[in-house]
């Protein structure tokens, strides 16, 4: 499917208070509106205005009015303050020079334009004489257009609000509510909080009706003054506004001063200062949360915005607790969040990843009436984007589609990225289109997500392509967009891709950071190339990089991977030092490796330093000495463990008991395998495949393959199907009984089912063929995997030579021995003991070629530096003497593999009686291990099965 991705944007950043609009206005759209000219207005019946003027101000003649008779005049009045207007402006419609209202000037038409590019304010009018006031105020009686913009009853008085004195300190607003609701519905109650207490009332308060009816309910409630209520008499009158309207004259004093002089006092001047202060530390030094929390302290009564930006802060920062606390103590106050301060609220909770409290917070908003925005609905969608959560995220994205006409590339942004953590990129896809559609372009945000979402999945090429398309579109590629790219190739082990674009990227300017370099050293990690690890982590010191936490771990890894504990420990303590903190992945791969190696000691030293530095053990660090304890097959101190670790009040998980049932199977103990698996089921822990293969491997190493029959149905029950790791482990099984038609059977199935064979796959096969001794079908499945690709492997060659020794055809033996070593794999000691048993058995014939296989192997051995152990050098000696009794060349070649001792303690005594064919199943068993991960073959392999389950 193509991906289409609009071009050039902006990105727009995030922000938990404020609205970003997908499309941006710009000034040549606003700049028609003022400046060009309106057509005059038509005249209106019996106006005079004149229409030959062609001032752009729109000269217009004064209506002829009549003139109605003069009230008496009042008392003299204090002439008008020219600077009343900065405190309490009154928005007054500007007059021609008649004295007649126009509302069509320029100057009302140039207010949009005077925010773009705003002219420099106007010069204070000199203040008037009074007589020149007095007279001008008789002029505007005198037209009928009075202003009383003293009076308190129309610019302060409010319809429908009471004043309510004498009310006890502890009564809460429902309970005046309730009271005052008798006389009509109300609109609201407010009461007056008490200085000393917040939580106390001062004693009075406010009730204010709504409704047509609300000066009738005044009126009605007026009527019980002196009632008594909770043991006082109230005062009840209606509000003359004349409070306010001293308080705002109050205030105009202090603003405007004497002669325009502005005068504030010494606290309005220590609390602008603070709140400056505030807002530059937030600027400033957003790390530093002692500063800023400081610079909040320090404001003196901190109004909503103070309050609103100190919980953005703590929202930024994931502090939900203290996002909280802040939240609380502005309601404290008697301050009203808004839908600004809410959304920072919930944003808060969305970080720390606690939705439950965020939607809360979301209900309590509905319950208060306060509408949410679309910045509150992108925050959730984030929120439940990054919780894992797709489906809660499509509902909340689907509601703010409703409630919103249009929506921004902030919240497609987040939908989008909620769809691609869980690898949804078909519905990622399809919200990409719909964004497209509608006009709003994608950021280079989006396109990163994208990238991020191809990678999660390994899909190299759709990737590539939103990547070039990001190039065409206008953005410059980042550390980012190169980042996307070096973690994909990493995660598909093609280490050598990331390498040519950390490269280019270099080329293109940009310096590598911590992110990149840990993608290409997790990439040279997984292939185990150790020097090239180390090499990445130089070029970081070089860059004068400092290290961080993941680093640290993955080059702890890396020198675990070598095998080199006292320098992973040192490196621990080396991060201490640096003031990095340890977290529990930083033991886990230090405490597996010494438990692996059989050093419990050691293992259990580092899983105290671990407690020692404030690392509570999980569930996984547990399970990692656990792991240790099975590969080294040592049950009883891994069951030990397990019990520690519930003592510890540390559940165990599915994982902790497949585990341990791994490391039963591998002893073929079926009954205790069982046991843990029934724990399992009953504590109600998720069953996979993982938990199944160890039971298989348990019954097919004990020989129960009836037992095992029953677990392949159970597993149908389950609808868990049937992988390349079970059929080898089933085949293996059959095998070990020689039973060839239950194997090809198997084999038929899993092509039937489209699973794939795999080299473990064929080789259990071809031993099944060995056992019944069909060395036909051996060879002809030794051609048909070669055919499907899949080349044979040392393993395989071992079994193949067993199975020609089985046959006593030794000459079969050599030529597949010579065409091994024809394929460029190397021999090891199970090829050479298997190979060399053989020969011997079939020496006594005396043919030339045996003679001559057996003194080219021992010269081999010799060369590779092979010695056998003293049980198989007695087995070999007694073949010997039956060949040569007195000695000969045979002997002293053969006896130069011996172990050095051989010499001293060669009496037969040592050595039971063993059959060339028994010798070699021991051999078989020590070297074979089926397990999650397939068949494990001697050291290459040893890997796999934990790698395959992915345990910790």
């Amino acid at each position: 499917m193509d991906i289409s991705l609009t071009s050039q944007h902006c990105p727009i950043p995030f922000s938990a208070g404020k609205h970003h609009p997908t499309t941006v206005t710009t000034a040549a759209n606003f700049l028609p509106l003022s400046l060009k000219s309106h057509p005059p207005q038509p005249q209106r019946p019996g106006s005079d205005n004149s229409t030959g003027s062609s001032r752009l101000s729109g000269q217009l003649r004064r209506p002829k009015t009549l003139k109605t008779s003069r009230s008496p005049k009042p008392n003299p009045k204090i002439p008008s303050n020219p600077l009343k207007s900065l405190v309490n402006p009154t928005p007054i419609p500007p007059r021609s020079d008649n004295g007649e209202s126009n509302s069509h000037s320029v100057t009302q038409k140039l207010w949009l334009t005077s925010k773009l590019s705003p002219p420099p304010p106007p010069s204070p009018p000199a203040p008037a004489p009074r007589e020149a006031a007095e007279d001008f105020d008789s002029e505007e009686e005198d037209n009928g257009e009075e202003k009383d913009l003293g009076s308190p009853q129309k610019e302060f008085r409010q319809e429908g609000k009471i004043f309510v004195g004498n009310l006890p300190s502890w009564i809460k607003k429902n309970e005046v509510s309730e009271f005052f609701r008798q006389f009509g519905p109300i609109k609201n109650v407010i009461l007056i909080k008490a200085h000393e207490n917040t939580q106390r009332n001062a004693g009075f308060g406010f009730v204010l009706y709504e409704g047509s009816t609300a000066a009738k309910s005044a009126m009605k409630a007026v009527e019980f003054d002196g009632v008594e209520f909770h043991g006082r008499v109230l005062t009840v009158k209606l509000d003359d506004g004349r409070k306010l309207k001293g308080k705002m004259e109050e205030r105009a004093r202090w603003v405007v001063g004497y002669n325009g002089v502005e005068h504030r006092s010494k606290w309005h001047e220590e609390r602008e200062s603070s709140r400056k202060e505030f807002q530059k530390v937030l600027e400033t030094e957003p790390e530093n949360w002692k500063a800023v929390f400081r610079a909040f302290q320090n404001v003196k009564k901190p109004s909503r915005r103070e309050y609103g930006l100190m919980v953005k802060y703590y929202a930024r920062r994931g502090d939900m607790h203290h996002a909280r606390e802040t939240f609380e103590s502005m309601r404290a106050r008697g301050i009203e969040p808004s839908s600004h301060v809410y959304s920072s609220l919930i944003h808060a909770y969305a970080v720390g990843r606690d939705m439950e409290e965020a939607l809360s917070c979301v209900r309590k908003m509905k319950e208060e009436g306060i509408e949410m925005s679309l910045v509150t609905y992108s925050i959730i969608v984030g929120g439940f984007a990054k919780v894992g959560n797709p489906e809660a995220a499509e509902s909340w994205f689907k509601e703010a589609k409703e409630r919103h006409s249009t929506l921004n590339a902030i919240i497609y942004g987040n939908i989008i990225y909620a769809n691609c953590q869980t690898c949804n990129m078909d519905r990622a896809e399809a919200l990409v289109r719909e964004m497209e559609e509608a006009g709003i372009d994608a950021s280079v945000d989006i396109y990163h997500t994208m990238m991020d979402g191809y990678t999660m999945i390994g899909n190299e090429d759709k990737c590539l392509v939103v990547f070039d398309r990001l190039k065409e579109c206008g953005f410059t590629p980042s550390v980012i967009s190169y980042g996307c790219l070096i973690n994909l190739y990493t995660k598909i082990g093609k280490v050598s891709k990331a390498l040519k674009v950390s490269k280019k990227m270099e080329l293109a300017g940009i310096r590598h950071n911590m992110k990149t370099y840990s993608m290409l050293i997790n990439g040279f990690l997984k292939l185990k190339d150790w020097a090239n690890a180390f090499a990445v982590f130089e070029d970081v010191i070089k860059d004068g990089l400092k290290p961080d936490v993941v680093l640290y771990n993955n080059i702890i890894r890396a020198f675990c991977g070598m095998g080199n504990m006292d320098r992973a420990v040192r490196t621990v303590k080396e991060m201490q030092k640096a003031r990095h903190r340890p977290t529990t992945r930083t033991f886990m791969p230090i405490i597996h490796s010494f438990a692996r190696a059989g050093e419990n000691r050691k293992a259990l030293e580092i899983f105290d330093m671990m407690r020692m530095s404030g690392c509570i053990p999980t569930v996984h660090t547990f399970n990692a000495l656990i792991l240790g304890l099975v590969e080294k097959r040592q049950m009883d101190k891994a069951v030990e463990i397990l019990d520690e670790m519930t003592l510890a009040g540390v559940t165990p998980n599915e994982h902790t008991y497949t585990t341990i049932m791994h490391g039963y199977a591998s002893l073929g103990d079926t009954g205790n395998a069982f046991e843990y698996f029934t724990k399992l089921r009953n504590e109600g822990l998720e069953l996979d495949v993982y938990t199944y293969e160890a039971l298989l491997k348990a019954c097919c190493k004990s020989g129960r393959m009836q037992s095992a029959l029953a677990v392949t149905k159970e597993m149908s029950a389950q609808k868990i199907p049937r992988n390349t790791f079970v059929y080898n482990i089933l085949i293996d099984g059959w095998a070990r009984r020689g039973d060839v038609w239950e194997a090809a059977d198997l084999m038929q199935q899993m092509k039937q089912e489209g699973v794939q064979p795999d080299i473990h796959t064929y080789t259990s096969f071809i031993n099944a063929c060995s056992r019944a001794g069909d060395m036909l079908r051996a060879t002809q499945t030794i051609e048909e995997m070669q055919a499907f690709g899949v080349k044979p492997n040392v393993k395989t060659y071992t079994t193949l030579i067993h199975g020609w020794a089985r046959a006593s055809l030794p000459e079969k033996a050599l030529k597949c021995f010579d065409e091994m070593k024809l394929a460029g794999l190397k021999p090891d000691k199970a090829v050479y003991h298997c190979l060399m048993t053989s020969l011997l058995s079939r020496a006594t014939v005396a043919e030339a070629y045996i003679y001559s296989g057996i003194i080219s192997i021992c010269r081999e051995m010799l060369e590779s530096g092979f010695t056998v152990d003293m049980g198989t050098a007695v087995h070999w000696s007694k073949c010997l003497r039956k060949i040569e009794r007195s000695g000969g060349e045979l002997t002293e070649a053969l006896q130069r593999t011996f172990p050095p001792d051989w010499n001293l303690c060669h009496n037969l005594d040592v050595n039971p009686d063993l059959d060339s064919d028994d010798e070699f199943e021991i051999d078989s068993d020590n070297n074979e291990i089926y397990s999650a991960g397939g068949t494990v073959s001697n050291d290459e392999n040893k890997d796999e099965k934990m790698d395959h389950g992915q345990w910790f």
